[in-house]
Parts: structure tokens; sequence; C-alpha cells
């Protein structure tokens, strides 16, 4: 008998005790990243959907497959999940033009 009063009040003991309720959102920003490889580090401009940056190309040598680029303000152009269409110009000269789908939080790299 005495187990039984002393699990009962086990029992109400824990499901007694309430902190409330409250809410928490965590998660990562809805956006993706694109970047550029070329042989040497080189300025670009890019037309993503018309509107242009200017960015610099990531050595070659310095990205690999299994590597990830540093993502600066300068290589790297963050843009919204969907399809867009991507113009690379470099020295004058259209390079790139091709459409590329980015999901969140993906970082795609195009090599020129």
């Amino acid at each position: 008998m005495k187990k039984i009063i002393i699990a009962i009040i086990g029992a109400l003991m824990l499901t007694s005790c309430g902190v409330g309720s409250y809410s928490v959102s965590s998660g990562k920003a809805d956006e993706g990243m694109i970047s550029f490889v070329s042989e040497s580090r080189t300025p670009i401009t890019v037309t993503i959907d018309n509107d242009t940056y200017n960015a610099c190309t990531v050595k070659t040598k310095a990205w690999r497959k299994d590597r990830n680029i540093k993502k600066t303000a300068q290589n790297t152009i963050f843009l919204t999940p969907g399809q867009h269409n991507v113009i690379v110009t470099m020295n004058g000269k259209e390079v790139c033009n091709k459409k590329v789908f980015i999901s969140s939080q993906e970082h795609k790299v195009i090599e020129l």
C-alpha cells in the first residue's frame, strides 16, 4: 500500500509542475547563395533577373568540390529560392547565360 501511495504522490508532483507555455522560433534564413569560380580571381558583372551585381570570382585552385567557399560580400550573391536567369559578363564579354534553380540554404557554384 505504501508503494502505491508513494507512486501516486510522485506522479502528482511530476505532473503538477507547470512552467507555462511559450513559443520559440528558430531556423535558417530563407535564402540561397551563388558563387562563381574561374582560373584566376577576376571581377565580373552578374545580371540576375534584371538586377546587376558586381562580384569577383574565386580561384579554381582555392576551391575543390569537398571544400566550402568562404562566403563574403565580394564573391557570393544571396538570392531568394527559386528559378533565376543568370548572365555573367567578364571583361565586357558574356561568359555564361543560364537558368539556375536555387533552393533554400543551397550554395550553388558555377564554374566559368
